[in-house]
């Protein structure tokens, strides 16, 4: 079946599913990881700077002989980087290390004190054609309220963390309101919860057929989530 996708602002496709490669530290693991999701169908795949795994990602894509159009890549640009100059430093060590010559998503990884200078340099590097679509992660409904009074282009999606356990119901509402895509990350609480164990998702699981993870992902998918 093929996966279900969602539309940004500027009319960018994104497959709703992906591979996040949060905390894969081991090389060989983390190649292992991508190789069979590739296999799987996956095409979506989230990295970030501070990770330090851009360049498995970017090998692994790379010899896999899948045409980069049809590939969607999410990176970062973390906190000690943040600033005009340095946002495109990163951006394009990131480009480097993902062996491309630009992205389909480029966020800011977290709030910080040079957001300004941050947010004008993505908005450089999209409006050059770099990277097919801008956003954040981690921003709260305030941080994005106070970017309307200086970004000339807003954030098409906003990662946050989301599932069952923490559902942040008021920021997805904001978020639809103001046409910015939502994207969970820790859609599956991250395996530090009992939320897999749930009662309920079991229930479900075994009523339909699947997993309480694969229930879980399609409460995400049918609240419009990436």
């Amino acid at each position: 079946m093929a996966t279900p996708e969602v539309t940004l602002a500027n009319g960018i496709v994104v497959p709703q599913v992906g591979l996040g490669i949060f905390l894969m530290t081991n090389e060989d693991e983390t190649a292992w990881a991508i190789k069979h999701a590739l296999k799987v169908g996956y095409r979506h795949f989230d990295t970030a700077a501070v990770y330090g795994n851009e360049a498995v990602l970017g090998r692994v894509l790379k010899d896999a002989d899948i045409a980069r159009e049809e590939l969607f890549l999410t990176s970062k640009v973390w906190n000690d980087m943040q600033g005009y100059e340095t946002t495109k430093q990163a951006f394009e060590e990131s480009l480097e290390k993902l062996q491309t010559d630009y992205l389909d998503l480029y966020l800011i990884h977290w709030h910080g004190p040079h957001v300004k200078e941050t947010w004008r340099a993505m908005e450089e590097l999209y409006q050059a054609g770099k990277v097919k679509a801008i956003g954040v992660s981690n921003f709260s409904i305030n941080h994005l309220e106070a970017m309307k009074e200086y970004a000339t282009v807003m954030p098409m999606v906003n990662q946050v963390e989301t599932h069952p356990y923490f559902p942040q119901d008021e920021l997805i509402a904001y978020l639809i309101k103001e046409n910015i895509r939502h994207e969970s990350w820790g859609p599956l609480s991250q395996g530090k919860t009992d939320l897999l164990l749930h009662p309920v998702l079991a229930e479900m699981g075994e009523k339909y057929g699947k997993t309480p993870a694969q229930v879980v992902l399609r409460w995400h998918i049918d609240r419009g989530s990436i």
